[in-house]
């Protein structure tokens, strides 16, 4: 008979306590290629508390479930989103509250995030106006000395 191995949180994204034998679960490099992300990623998710501790095997392997596969991938994609990694726990505690106050608390958050993007965004085009016109200019040879050093020099 197994014994649990680690009691953990037990909010919906945690597990509470079981005992899972070392063929039984999903091992980290399993959950890297089932979400696409570098295992010492999944370990410092895991330090800073963004990922429950997993169960350990009787031989000390990290043992996941679907959920902390889902979890995970929650994880990946707000911060593919560019969601910072406080507003990725912020989201995860919101999520754990499915009521109409959490949907209104994550669109807001969500609409803030947004502002940003799009502040970047516009930022960006910015930048590509000044990069293409420095690099037409350096192609045309118009002046002396290299238009793109002087673009990256202007104040």
């Amino acid at each position: 008979m197994l014994k649990p191995v680690v009691t953990t949180d037990s909010s919906p994204f945690l597990r509470k306590s079981i005992a899972v034998p070392r063929s039984a679960g999903i091992q980290i490099g399993e959950l890297s290629k089932r979400t696409g992300c570098n295992i010492e990623t999944i370990r410092y998710y895991e330090r800073i508390s963004l990922l429950p501790a997993p169960v350990r095997s009787a031989g000390h392997y990290r043992i996941y479930d679907t959920a902390d596969v889902r979890r995970f991938t929650f994880i990946r994609r707000a911060r593919e989103l560019g969601f910072t990694l406080d507003q990725v726990r912020t989201l995860l505690a919101l999520s754990a509250n499915d009521g109409q106050g959490a949907c209104a608390e994550v669109r807001e958050l969500a609409a803030s995030h947004l502002a940003e993007v799009r502040a970047k965004i516009a930022d960006l085009r910015a930048g590509e106006r000044v990069l293409a016109n420095a690099v037409r200019r350096c192609s045309a040879g118009e002046l002396p000395g290299c238009p793109v050093i002087d673009a990256l020099s202007a104040a």
